[in-house]
């Protein structure tokens, strides 16, 4: 049991250097196929199952989008850019506005705890 528990952690550990190594904000696939060169004993289910449990400890950023889920390495609340034609995702370099959430709080009776924004467009390359 004991072995099963370090195993876990040290795959876990796998995701999350893979995922805090890179910045073009990668999908479990794409986890998943860089630590299989790695390590080519780590399954699927292990990779999807560790991200899940990191995002959840708030140790990456998963971000929702409508064809499949991205994950970050940066934690603190911050907006997203995506490439409509070539899907690419990148970080916003503006600063995080927490006002708004205070104000649609105030305005709806929601207890708002933070908001997603990803501005969509046409990214440099494909423009």
């Amino acid at each position: 049991m004991k072995d099963k528990l370090q195993r876990n952690t040290k795959q876990r550990e796998l995701v999350l250097n893979a995922v805090q190594a890179r910045r073009d904000h990668p999908s479990a696939d794409d986890i998943y196929l860089e630590l299989l060169e790695k390590s080519p004993d780590i399954s699927k289910g292990t990779v999807y199952r560790n991200l899940r449990l990191l995002s959840e400890k708030g140790q990456v950023r998963q971000i929702e989008l409508s064809d499949k889920a991205r994950f970050d390495w940066r934690e603190e609340p911050h907006y997203h850019l995506r490439c409509s034609k070539c899907g690419t995702l990148s970080d916003a370099a503006i600063d995080y506005d927490a006002a708004l959430d205070r104000l649609l709080s105030e305005s709806s009776g929601y207890l708002i705890t933070h908001h997603h924004t990803v501005f969509e467009g046409l990214c440099p390359h494909c423009r």
